[in-house]
């Protein structure tokens, strides 16, 4: 079969990035299209060696810093693309990559990471932190977010199958799609994570500084607890409001290449993690070290922490709810297993990915076969 897989854009290497890259081989032969594609050299080995196809976004100017405010063009982008000599179209999308236009002889499977979260439940958010939530420029953003969100509820209609990765993203699909989604949740790199020799006695939470990830909230809490010592790990808008609330027992350390970040997971007494998250890819890579988790319980943490068993839970977005947590997961420490949590971890990696997906691309290109031959 002729394929072609869709991504979003190609700037960073994150966890939609590795699901494309594991696709990829999946697919050898596929070629990949995208809005625009920056990567850097060394995380080229994400593309498999496959060629690489841009919209014209590509060529606008600043397009390289500045590509996510070109996002009012990018449905249209994307809907220039010909794709009309493939069989099978994966797109892999958490924007606009499943709006591609496909014919009715085409397969179109899409994998998506959630509907249009800053067109949707996180506009207020978004807004804000781009500055836009108020006076003569807020009024158009929401306009050009609200025909966003018209496209979306549109486009959500035209892949043949939906996969959510998680069944808290299959329930957002079906609100705002009205459509169910097969459930298969991303890839753990099992062989990349894995438990270390020793643990240290501090605490640990990793993640883009944005808004709904409230590290600035983790900060102020363990600024409460002043035994306890949290190390930081990541870089982004919020970094100013992470050290303000940061106190002496509080270690900021910015961006860390994987390595360090690796050494950290293994020896951290628990990650903490606050975000209401589509599944939260590093709870399972920390549960893969073997390290328990202390999240807050709502979204995907929901599927893949096991409370009591690979950590546990807080009911709040709150420096107080944080904060009792702590209590309760230091009275129950030593019962956590570090094999057991690592073998949880194990129903999330690669292979297991690899068949379902396949079996699910599989399924629909037999319903396509048997459709025209009726």
């Amino acid at each position: 079969m002729r394929v072609a897989v869709v991504h979003d854009w190609l700037v960073n290497r994150g966890g939609a990035e590795l699901v494309l890259g594991r696709i990829l081989r999946l697919y050898p032969q596929a070629d990949v299209y995208t809005v625009v594609e920056f990567l850097k050299d060394e995380d080229r080995w994400l593309l498999n060696g496959c060629r690489i196809y841009t919209t014209f976004i590509q060529r606008l100017p600043f397009a390289r810093k500045m590509y996510q405010n070109y996002l009012p063009l990018m449905p249209f982008a994307i809907e220039q693309l010909d794709l009309s000599r493939y069989d099978l179209i994966i797109s892999s999308s958490h924007a606009v990559a499943k709006g591609v236009i496909t014919g009715p002889d085409q397969i179109h499977v899409s994998y998506v990471y959630s509907p249009v979260r800053y067109a949707w439940d996180l506009q207020g958010v978004y807004l804000k932190e781009a500055k836009l939530d108020k006076g003569l420029r807020g009024l158009i953003a929401r306009l050009i977010l609200h025909y966003l969100r018209l496209w979306d509820c549109r486009t959500g209609a035209s892949p043949d199958v939906l996969i959510a990765v998680s069944s808290y993203i299959a329930r957002r699909i079906d609100k705002t799609y009205r459509r169910p989604a097969e459930v298969i949740y991303p890839p753990v790199r099992l062989k990349e994570f894995f438990p270390g020799a020793k643990r240290g006695d501090f605490y640990l939470t990793a993640s883009r500084l944005v808004p709904y990830k409230m590290v600035p909230m983790i900060a102020e809490a363990f600024s409460r607890m002043p035994d306890k010592r949290l190390i930081i790990v990541g870089d982004g808008p919020e970094a100013a409001k992470v050290r303000a609330a940061a106190r002496s027992n509080v270690e900021y350390l910015g961006h860390q290449p994987q390595g360090v970040l690796l050494d950290l997971m293994q020896r951290a007494r628990a990650f903490v993690f606050a975000a209401e998250e589509d599944l939260g890819v590093t709870l399972l890579e920390t549960q893969a070290c073997g390290t328990p988790v202390i999240a807050f319980g709502k979204g995907g943490a929901l599927e893949t922490v096991v409370d009591k068993v690979t950590g546990v839970f807080f009911d709040e977005q709150t420096p107080e709810a944080l904060v009792n947590a702590v209590g309760r997961f230091e009275r129950i420490e030593k019962t956590f297993d570090p094999s057991r949590i690592r073998r949880h971890v194990e129903q999330f990696g690669e292979e297991v990915f690899d068949k379902k997906l396949k079996a699910c691309i599989d399924r629909a290109t037999q319903n396509q076969r048997l459709s025209l031959a009726a």
